[in-house]
């Protein structure tokens, strides 16, 4: 239901700046078009991904691995993943989503997520180029331990403790 409202408040938006200016709506279509058009083959793959993954992996198995009774470990395991994983953020919640309904655990999906976004092993030779060994290994040290603190905290909202 909600989707709808948010979808006849865009149409009501659009129509109003298409009125307003339409030249500077059509070139902000186009723009979109652009930008939907270069991420498409990306969260077209991962999405595929994904569902090869899920097809493989049923959700006892993904349960098991990162499900809610996985505890700690399967906070590690997501976490790791998350880290040597370089995937934009864009497609990234998506695939949260599907992997909570797929069984995964909401403190492993958060320290997933959380690594994924911030802790960069595949990005680290660009990094120590610009910023240096030492800063680098720092951040990206400071910002693995922070995923597990945004599991934690996750973990105490969604138990409601």
């Amino acid at each position: 239901m909600s989707n709808y409202i948010i979808y006849g408040i865009t149409i009501i938006l659009l129509t109003l700046s298409y009125s307003k200016d339409k030249i500077k709506t059509q070139k902000a279509l186009k723009k979109a078009w652009k930008s939907f058009d270069n991420i498409l083959p990306e969260l077209l793959t991962v999405i595929m991904f994904v569902g090869a993954l899920i097809s493989i992996l049923n959700p006892e198995i993904i349960s098991n691995i990162i499900g809610g009774n996985s505890g700690w470990v399967g906070v590690v395991i997501a976490s790791i993943v998350g880290a040597i994983t370089l995937i934009p953020g864009f497609v990234a919640f998506p695939m949260a989503a599907i992997l909570l309904k797929s069984g995964a655990g909401y403190m492993q999906i958060a320290a997933f997520v959380s690594s994924l976004m911030m802790v960069g092993v595949v990005t680290i030779p660009v990094e120590i180029k610009y910023f240096g060994k030492k800063l680098t290994m720092l951040r990206n040290v400071l910002a693995f331990l922070f995923s597990f603190v945004v599991a934690y905290i996750i973990g105490r909202v969604v138990t409601g403790v």
